[in-house]
C-alpha cells in the first residue's frame, strides 16, 4: 500500500503581504509546497472548504490547517531554517507585532480611505509613519533590523511597508528615511523577492500541481 506523500497546499495570492511573507518563509525554508492561485472575487470551492473566513494565506497540512500567514512561516521555518531567520532577539517579535496591529490599521485607514469616511486620513496616515520613522531609526548603521543579517521580523514586516509605499510613492519617496528606503529598495531588486512575485494562472480543481519553491 502507497503512502501519499504529497505535498502541503499553500492558497495564496500573488499582490497580498500576507501571502507574501508566508511565501517568502516557505522559500527561505526550502520547504516544497503545492501553491494554488486564488483569484479573491472568484475563490475556489476547495480553498473555501479549507477556510471558510475566505482569506490567503491558507496552508493545508497532514495535521491541519494554517490560517494566519506569520503561524505559516513559523511552520516552514520550525522544519528548516537555513538563514537562521528564527535566530533573532524578542524584541523581533515587538516589532511584528507593532506591523500587524497599529501600522497594519493606520496603512488600511490610509490606503482604503474611502471606506473609513469618518477617519481623517492625513492622521491616519501620521500614525503609519511614526512606525516607519521608528524602523528608519532601528536600521540605521545595518543591513537589516538586527544587524548583517536578515530575520524573520525583516521579512515578516517588508511586506507591509511595500505595500504602504506604493500606496502613494511619491510621498513615501519624499520622507526622510534614508535607510529605510534603502531596505526597501534593495528588497524589491532582490532575488528573493522575484522569486516570490512569479505569476500563475488562477488554480482551479484538475489543475496539474505547482510546486514552491519551483524546483531547479
Amino acid at each position: 500500500m502507497s503512502l501519499d506523500v504529497s505535498p502541503p497546499v499553500l492558497y495564496s495570492f500573488r499582490r497580498c503581504p500576507y501571502a507574501m511573507r508566508a511565501r517568502l518563509a516557505i522559500l527561505a525554508s526550502g520547504v516544497s509546497v503545492e501553491l494554488r492561485e486564488i483569484v479573491l472575487q472568484q475563490k475556489a470551492p476547495e480553498f473555501l472548504a479549507s477556510s471558510p473566513k475566505g482569506t490567503v494565506p491558507v496552508l493545508v497540512t497532514p495535521t491541519g490547517v494554517i490560517e494566519e500567514s506569520f503561524d505559516v512561516m513559523l511552520w516552514a521555518l520550525e522544519r528548516s531554517d537555513p538563514g537562521g531567520w528564527l535566530a533573532m532577539p524578542e524584541a523581533g517579535y515587538d516589532w511584528i507585532a507593532r506591523c500587524d496591529g497599529p501600522f497594519k490599521t493606520a496603512l488600511d485607514h490610509t490606503k482604503y480611505a474611502v471606506r473609513y469616511p469618518e477617519l481623517d486620513p492625513e492622521q491616519e496616515r501620521g500614525r503609519a509613519a511614526e512606525f516607519l520613522a521608528d524602523l528608519d531609526l532601528k536600521i540605521a548603521g545595518s543591513d537589516w533590523l538586527f544587524g548583517p543579517k536578515c530575520t524573520l521580523a525583516d521579512m515578516a514586516i517588508v511586506p507591509f511597508v511595500r505595500q504602504f509605499a506604493n500606496s502613494d510613492r511619491s510621498w513615501f519617496d519624499a520622507q526622510p528615511w534614508p535607510n529605510l528606503q534603502r531596505w526597501l529598495s534593495e528588497f524589491l531588486a532582490s532575488d528573493r523577492f522575484a522569486a516570490i512575485m512569479t505569476k500563475y494562472p488562477k488554480w482551479q480543481a484538475g489543475d496539474p500541481p505547482v510546486l514552491f519553491p519551483n524546483p531547479a
